[in-house]
């Protein structure tokens, strides 16, 4: 049997740099559609039937593939081929190189890993002459990173009409996948006062600033890690001039909630906020932008599915605890899908100029998403 194909770590490798070297900022749409035109063709081969959802708001294109056979409800597959990093990164800070054990590049761990994996994955069963149990649905997403905007209500839809999702996003420290996912919400928060003349009139002025100073510390002090929530002011903009008090004042808020119960609580605390001073008005806008992703009995049974073929290779698979990272897993979890994520290569420096994957971790992970294609029914 020395032709039978077999997971060959070089080939994966070589399949995730092509990838990896067509940079795809988020917000460049005509850069992320490179990469979707790359993925297409591929897809193309294998005989899959493609739509393409053309892009919108400057975003660029939803690539959907089916295999061609299977009926009823099948296995969802997700990944992103947008990154954090700009354009010029490739030449500079992440050259794609390999360093022992580690190979860096813009987005390699965070994850076109993963969603080349996945693509492979489905290759090695066809070469093999096997077809999947299930249909399957690839869905690849251009703007996971700013919280798939446009993508949402397609990864909803899809996820309806399947009986599990695996979402490829990157293997956590060794041999561990996810299982569950913080809620991710977002809230701005706006101020007007007064301007005055800060020298002659000072005292005819109401400071925005001010007033958002006082607002942050209450914000802040809402983070709570025992319950697992947490409060960002991460963005602040405010003032005309250094001699002028400041007349408005903006906010922008990252809040991380484990569960839906949480999640209300904190969306109704924020949206009714009050001013602390006088004569300054203040308006709230929001909401959560990721549900929840809470680990139940089926998301259980489909992480003990994946322990066993983990075993098969003679490794011992787990789960993180929860990770306060959103996903679009977080999507299809709170409709009641069985997802596992946290499935693409293992490495680490996700957003961050050390970004590299392990090659130690490219069979091991390509095997447990072929079998997990192969046998999930």
């Amino acid at each position: 049997m020395k032709n039978e194909p077999r997971i060959d770590a070089d080939e994966v490798l070589g399949g995730i740099v092509e990838w990896v070297s067509i940079e795809s900022p988020s917000h460049d749409a005509k850069s992320v559609n490179k990469v979707v035109d790359h993925v297409e063709g591929q897809f193309k081969d294998l005989g899959l039937k493609l739509e393409r959802i053309p892009g919108r708001d400057g975003f660029g294109d939803i690539l959907e593939a089916k295999t061609p056979w299977g009926e009823g409800k099948g296995i969802l597959v997700l990944a992103h081929l947008d990154t954090v990093h700009p354009l010029g990164m490739i030449e500079k800070e992440l050259k794609v190189r390999r360093e022992g054990d580690s190979i860096f590049g813009p987005g390699i761990y965070d994850m076109k890993a993963g969603g080349y994996i996945a693509y492979y994955a489905l290759r090695h069963l066809i070469r093999q002459g096997k077809r999947t149990k299930l249909p399957v649905t690839f869905l690849f997403i251009p703007e996971e990173e700013v919280g798939s905007p446009t993508s949402r209500s397609r990864i909803e839809e899809a996820a309806r009409g399947h009986k599990y999702a695996l979402v490829m996003e990157p293997g956590r420290d060794g041999d561990k996948v996810v299982t569950s996912r913080k809620g991710v919400g977002r809230f701005t928060l706006s101020v007007k006062g007064r301007a005055a003349h800060a020298g002659v009139r000072h005292q005819d002025g109401r400071s925005a600033i001010l007033e958002m100073a006082r607002q942050i510390e209450r914000i802040e002090g809402k983070t709570d890690y025992a319950r697992g929530i947490t409060c960002n002011v991460g963005l602040i903009r405010g003032g005309t001039g250094v001699n002028v008090t400041p007349s408005e004042c903006v906010a922008d808020v990252d809040l991380r909630v484990p569960s839906q119960q949480l999640a209300e609580e904190m969306t109704h605390w924020f949206l009714n906020l009050e001013p602390i001073g006088k004569d300054v008005e203040l308006t709230v806008e929001g909401g959560m932008n990721r549900p929840p992703y809470q680990k139940d009995a089926g998301i259980t049974a489909l992480f003990e599915k994946a322990q066993a073929i983990y075993r098969e290779i003679g490794k011992e698979l787990h789960d993180v605890p929860l990770t306060g990272g959103g996903s679009d897993g977080n999507f299809t979890a709170a409709l009641g899908i069985p997802t596992l994520d946290g499935l693409g290569a293992d490495g680490k420096g996700a957003h961050a100029i050390d970004e590299q994957i392990y090659y130690s971790s490219l069979v091991p992970r390509t095997y447990l998403c072929t079998r997990l294609l192969e046998t999930l029914e």
